[in-house]
């Protein structure tokens, strides 16, 4: 039960470290670097453990991590955001023309309603993660 509640502790404190440094204010290849080498400290510590069970956690825990961290940097982040925003706004507009060309007056005001505020809450979206990065 040792082993195990190690193990637990150290891929506690690999996610802890991991998320803090991600979420650092700094470039994203500054943060990479620096959570590079904070796992890479974690796996040589783990490395030199006696008990094998909670190394190998740490080190397989350690690198999923690592991976993971890999696709969610800022950076591409935003450009997912972005390519998703211009997705939902042409949606938005789709749904106007639909309306429009349908000819109801009525559906084509709400729907423009809604093609606004789906603008403007795109634009709100990717100026908090642009403000982040």
């Amino acid at each position: 039960m040792k082993k195990r509640t190690a193990g637990a502790l150290l891929g506690g404190v690999a996610i802890g470290a991991g998320l803090g440094v991600l979420f650092a204010p700094k470039s994203g290849k500054e943060t990479r670097a620096d959570l590079k080498a904070k796992m890479d400290e974690l796996v040589n510590k783990a490395k030199e453990m006696d008990l094998d069970d909670v190394r190998e956690y740490v080190v397989t825990k350690t690198e999923e991590i690592e991976n993971a961290l890999k696709d969610l940097d800022k950076e591409k982040v935003l450009k997912i955001a972005k390519d998703k925003a211009k997705e939902i706004q042409k949606s938005a507009k789709d749904l106007v023309s639909y309306v429009k060309d349908k000819g109801e007056p009525v559906l084509e005001e709400a729907a423009d309603a809604v093609r606004q505020k789906v603008i403007d809450a795109t634009k709100a979206v990717l100026a908090k993660l642009e403000k982040t990065n």
